[in-house]
C-alpha cells in the first residue's frame, strides 16, 4: 500500500477517528486505526465495540492496501509531522513508514482483516436537521445526563421522533433538559436512547453550518449519524425510558418573568462563596417586586436583588446554583419565564413554546 495525503486532511481525518478509540481494552486491534484504500477511497477506521467512527480522506492512492496501525502513536506522529504532504506506505510484514520531507517513522502495523469493522445499518428510517442545530441541541441537554451508570439509562439522551418533531431529553435524577425541534419531511415515530459519550464526541465533530445536513438512522439496537463523509455509529442503550410526561406539569402558582443575563450572573457571583465539595444551596426569595439572590457560606455571604415580573404567590426557595447555571448558559432568549408551585416542588424554565424546557428540583435549607 501506498497513500500520499496533505498534513492538514490527515490531521483532520485522525482527529475525528481517535473519538472511537478506546482508553482500555483487553483487544489491543481495538486499540489500532485501521487505514482501508483498498477501493477507490481511502477510509479511517476505529471502533470501541460500542462506538464506530469511519471517515474517507482525501488522498491519493499510489498503491492499494490496508492496515491498522497504533492510533496513539500515530496520532503523535501525525501531529508532529511538518506542513507538508505526507506519503505512508506498507511492505509485507505490514511494517508501515510514513514519510514527510526529512522525517521517517518505521512503525509496527497488523493486518487489516484482523480489524472488528463496525456494523452494517441498514439506512431506511431516518430524519435530517442541520449539523449546527444538532450541536447544538447536544449542548444544551447533555449535561443533565448522569455521570456515573448506577443507573445506565441516566447516562444516555431520549431521542424521540413524533409528529414531525424531534424531543432530545436529559436527566439525572435532580434535573430534566428537554429540547424540541420541527423536522422537515416525512419522519416515523421513533424512540431510542443514545449514550451520552456518543453524542459528546459527535459535538466535537459536528460542524456550526446551519446549511451543512446530518441524517440519522435508526435500527433497533444501533443509530447511526452520516455527514460530511463521516459515519458515527453507536450501540443504543436497552430498555424503556423514563416517563418525562408524568414529571411535567403546567401547574404553578408563581410565576416571574426575569432578564437572563442578569439572574445567570447573579448566581454566578453568589457560587463563588461555595467551597467545592460543600453543599451549600442558595435561598431565593421571591416578592412583587423583586427576587432577592442570598447565600451564606463558611466563606461569607452574599445578598442580591433583581427587579422582575410576578405573577401569583410570594415564595421562599433553595437550589443548587450549579444547576440553574447550567440550564441558563444554554438559553438564548433575552428574558426567561420560571414557573414554581412550593418549596418542595420541581422549579420549571421554559419558553411559550416549549421549544425548552428545564426542569430542577429545589434542595431543604434552613432559613
Amino acid at each position: 500500500m501506498k497513500l500520499i495525503f496533505t498534513k492538514s486532511s490527515l490531521t483532520k481525518a485522525v482527529n475525528i477517528v481517535m473519538k472511537a478509540v478506546p482508553v482500555k481494552t483487553t483487544m489491543s486491534i481495538l486499540e489500532c486505526i485501521l487505514i482501508d484504500a483498498t477501493t477507490n477511497n481511502i477510509k479511517f477506521t476505529a471502533n470501541d465495540m460500542e462506538l464506530g467512527i469511519e471517515t474517507i480522506v482525501e488522498g491519493q492512492i499510489i498503491e492499494k492496501g490496508k492496515v491498522a496501525i497504533d492510533a496513539k502513536i500515530f496520532y503523535e506522529i501525525v501531529r508532529k509531522l511538518p506542513e507538508n504532504d505526507v506519503t505512508i506506505e506498507t511492505d509485507n510484514n505490514h511494517t508501515a513508514m510514513i514519510t514527510c520531507e526529512k522525517s521517517k517513522f518505521n512503525i509496527s502495523g497488523r493486518q487489516g482483516d484482523d480489524f472488528a469493522y463496525i456494523p452494517v445499518i441498514i439506512r431506511d428510517k431516518y430524519i435530517s436537521l442541520s449539523q449546527f442545530k444538532l450541536k447544538e441541541i447536544i449542548n444544551q441537554t447533555i449535561f443533565s445526563i448522569a455521570i456515573n451508570d448506577n443507573n445506565k439509562m441516566m447516562t444516555g439522551e431520549l431521542f424521540e421522533v413524533q409528529d414531525h418533531s424531534l424531543k432530545v431529553v436529559g436527566l439525572d435524577g435532580h434535573r430534566i433538559a428537554i429540547r424540541n425541534v420541527a423536522l422537515d419531511g416525512e419522519a416515523d415515530n421513533i424512540k431510542a436512547v443514545v449514550p451520552g459519550k456518543t453524542l459528546i464526541e459527535i459535538s466535537k465533530i459536528l460542524s456550526s453550518d446551519a446549511e451543512s445536513e446530518v441524517r440519522i438512522y435508526f435500527t433497533g439496537n444501533h443509530i447511526l449519524f452520516e455527514f460530511d463523509n463521516t459515519i458515527v455509529v453507536s450501540r443504543l442503550i436497552e430498555g424503556e425510558y423514563f416517563r418525562i410526561n408524568q414529571m411535567l406539569s403546567s401547574d404553578y402558582e408563581t410565576k416571574i418573568q426575569v432578564r437572563k443575563k442578569e439572574f445567570l450572573e447573579c448566581i454566578d457571583r453568589a457560587n463563588l462563596l461555595i467551597r467545592e465539595g460543600e453543599k451549600k444551596p442558595i435561598i431565593i426569595t421571591i416578592n412583587d417586586e423583586f427576587l432577592e439572590v442570598k447565600i451564606q457560606s463558611s466563606i461569607g455571604s452574599l445578598n442580591e436583588d433583581i427587579d422582575i415580573s410576578k405573577e401569583g404567590k410570594d415564595i421562599m426557595i433553595g437550589f443548587n446554583p450549579k444547576f440553574l447555571i447550567d440550564a441558563l448558559r444554554v438559553i438564548d432568549d433575552e428574558e426567561i419565564s420560571i414557573y414554581l408551585v412550593n418549596p418542595k416542588a420541581p422549579c420549571f424554565i421554559r419558553d411559550k413554546d416549549e421549544n425548552y424546557i428545564y426542569l430542577i428540583l429545589p434542595v431543604n435549607f434552613s432559613a
